[in-house]
């Protein structure tokens, strides 16, 4: 059947965000293989008319379905549906019964730095009138213990920026607010690690991957398995381990090389997920500043099992102070991380939450994104032209494409990265060692913060760092 003789229904015009609810109809039916691959869809002029909606909506929705893997296009040719098959599963699993932020403190000398945005064109006086108000209206049940899981007003908000931005389908009261996201991974940790059953306590995380995420895994009792990940993102069927019950990841923008996982390692992830019983942490990571294209599509859409806990936070995007961030959890765990968030009290103070609502609800959070999104990219660009000018022959720079940090390896794999980089900090540098991010064995590297780099001297920022690294490594 051709894509042309299928049925296309009318969207709903009301709903609002019509190249949304495109992408999200095509997607669906490829995923459902209502749509198989090979299947050309009609032109974009066509669809357009067929559905009474300008072309461009039909070709954004279009754009967004080849950068997310689900279409591909040749010149002159039709746009079809793309091979999305997954590969196979791990030799070492079979199928298991059926289960039930960093602070940043102000230190402008530390060059490099990863992990913190730049606080400086924070919106301070638009924010301060928003909390401002909240606080001088409170009205007398908003003084309550209230509803741990979150103001709604707020999980309302935050679904709505999500399912647009980030393409994550729920219902408002799957999400729940919560200080940060550490927060959050250990409360999703010390629920779904259970040591005293087989393999309950087998946590598959990537490799490299987020360091404080390894420690509240451990912290929990996870017997740890690392995962390698490449130019694809993680490879479930290199896992070298027993079946997990929880696995680790972001997807949208790797911590810390800065890949974005194919679609065939999505699903594949996916169908080890549900063949094991396990349940997938997806950590959103600085998933917004993308800069050569829009952002993929959150792993947590194209779940169909109820088996992904999404999470997101403001400590980015914002800033860390704000202290808020929430995970989206299948209907499924709402009990029991309800039951967990209201013993454990890690409130966000009401005031806070509400004020949130309004910033994000006024198009005040957009605003900000775009804002901070322009400004990254030139300082991205900025830091991998000078690095690669004047440190090409010691280090392979990654592409820098998206997020608040950049991955570069020594080409010489005899270098001690975590000594240079003690080096390197007392010497007003605060790059991390790429081995930090390892479970095991590591290739050599450095993990560069690009937030508050300054691009009109980070040429000589840099010419400095190659003359430091090779004296240190010569």
């Amino acid at each position: 059947m051709s894509a042309n003789a299928l049925a296309w229904q009318a969207l709903d015009k009301a709903a609002g965000d019509l190249e949304g609810q495109l992408y999200r109809r095509i997607r669906e039916r490829i995923l459902d293989s209502t749509m198989r691959a090979g299947q050309g869809l009609p032109s974009s002029r066509t669809l357009a008319r067929t559905l009474g909606v300008a072309r461009s909506t039909v070709v954004q929705a279009y754009e967004r379905l080849k950068a997310d893997g689900y279409l591909v296009a040749q010149t002159g040719s039709a746009t079809r549906v793309a091979e999305v098959g997954t590969a196979p599963l791990p030799h070492a699993l079979q199928p298991a019964p059926s289960l039930s932020e960093t602070a940043n403190e102000p230190a402008l000398s530390r060059l490099f730095e990863p992990g913190v945005p730049d606080l400086a064109d924070f919106p301070h006086a638009s924010w301060a009138r928003y909390l401002g108000a909240r606080a001088r209206s409170l009205r007398i049940h908003d003084l309550g213990y209230g509803d741990a899981n979150g103001v709604r007003e707020l999980q309302k908000a935050i679904l709505e920026h999500v399912a647009h931005t980030r393409g994550v389908v729920a219902r408002p009261e799957q999400v729940m607010i919560v200080p940060s996201t550490r927060a959050a991974i250990d409360l999703l940790a010390c629920i779904l690690l259970r040591p005293g059953e087989a393999n309950g306590s087998v946590a598959w995380m990537e490799e490299p991957g987020y360091p404080t995420a390894q420690a509240l895994l451990r912290s929990a009792g996870a017997e740890m398995v690392p995962v390698p990940c490449d130019d694809a993102g993680i490879d479930v069927a290199r896992a070298l381990g027993p079946p997990p019950r929880l696995i680790y990841v972001t997807p949208s923008h790797q911590y810390p090389t800065g890949v974005t996982m194919s679609l065939q390692r999505r699903l594949a992830l996916l169908e080890v997920a549900q063949a094991s019983s396990a349940i997938v942490i997806e950590d959103d990571y600085d998933s917004e500043f993308q800069y050569g294209s829009r952002p993929i599509a959150a792993l947590q859409g194209i779940d169909r099992n109820g088996i992904v806990v999404y999470l997101g936070t403001f400590s980015k995007i914002l800033a860390p102070g704000v202290r808020v961030a929430y995970a989206i959890v299948p209907p499924r765990l709402l009990r029991e991380v309800s039951a967990a968030l209201q013993l454990r009290g890690a409130v966000v103070p009401i005031h806070v939450q509400a004020a949130l609502a309004d910033f994000i609800r006024d198009g005040r959070l957009r605003s900000h994104i775009r804002k901070m999104k322009a400004l990254y990219a030139v300082r991205m660009a900025a830091s991998v032209a000078a690095l690669r000018h004047h440190c090409g022959d010691a280090l392979h720079i990654s592409d820098g494409s998206g997020g608040l940090q950049l991955a570069a390896w020594f080409r010489d794999p005899d270098v001690d990265d975590q000594a240079l980089a003690q080096i390197l900090k007392a010497n007003g540098f605060a790059m991390q060692p790429m081995s930090r991010f390892h479970l095991g064995p590591a290739r050599p590297g450095l993990v560069f913060g690009i937030s508050r780099v300054a691009p009109a001297t980070v040429q000589a920022d840099v010419a400095r760092l190659a003359e430091m690294m090779k004296s240190s490594c010569a």
